[in-house]
């Protein structure tokens, strides 16, 4: 029974390695799409979003398959765990779709130079997002906290994003239908930086039986396990 029930996990666990592959790329490729004005690309991740939609339908069903054979604490908190972060992989496929949304309108438009510093923000989130993950494969609490301590810069970037764009259609009225466009993009990725987050917040639990979503010990030292 336990061998049958390891096997169905270790699977369950590759599916979600697939999504989180899939997932990541979509951001990469949206961000791609909306720096490069592609909009191939754009068109791309909007089909790729229905296979990571369709990943979680997977992850879905065979999880509860296993919630029903789920002998120990331990294994029922390492399913849960799965589908919590193919919640937050899918929502992420969703908010690169929004980004890939914005590149098709901008391909549309006269290109438009603007300060913001987009890139800097995706390469940030895309880090935050590798590095949970990562954390999640080698079942590191630690690592994973390191993550969580890094969403405020996140938030930081992406409001110093959003007052230079103000500031730049303030200016430049014309562009503002333009402006309004990445400061979606940028929001998009700060939601993705939030995922991440919950993702590292989810390998605590795995690894540390502790809950620290809304409460004061995301920042405090590993429990004993």
């Amino acid at each position: 029974m336990d061998n049958i029930f390891e096997a169905g996990v270790e699977t369950l666990r590759q599916k979600l390695l697939l999504m989180a592959s899939r997932a990541g790329a979509s951001v990469s490729d949206s961000v791609l799409s909306l720096l490069q004005r592609d909009l191939d690309l754009a068109l791309k991740v909007r089909q790729d979003d229905k296979l990571i939609d369709q990943c979680e339908v997977e992850i879905d069903e065979l999880a509860v398959q296993l919630l029903t054979q789920a002998p120990l604490a331990v294994h029922l908190r390492s399913v849960t765990v799965v589908m919590k972060i193919a919640q937050n992989l899918e929502r992420i496929g969703d908010e690169a779709a929004k980004i890939a949304k914005r590149a098709r309108d901008l391909a549309k438009e006269p290109p438009v130079s603007l300060p913001a510093d987009l890139p800097r923000l995706a390469a940030f989130t895309l880090a935050m997002l590798n590095d949970a993950l990562d954390a999640f494969v080698n079942r590191d609490s630690a690592a994973a906290r390191t993550v969580i301590l890094r969403d405020p810069e996140a938030d930081a970037i992406h409001r110093q994003i959003q007052a230079v764009l103000m500031q730049h259609m303030a200016e430049h009225p014309d562009t503002i239908p333009r402006c309004l466009h990445w400061m979606t993009a940028a929001k998009s990725l700060e939601r993705i930086a939030d995922h991440a987050t919950n993702i590292a917040e989810e390998v605590v639990y795995l690894c540390e039986a502790q809950d620290i979503r809304h409460s004061g010990f995301k920042h405090s030292a590993p429990a004993n396990t």
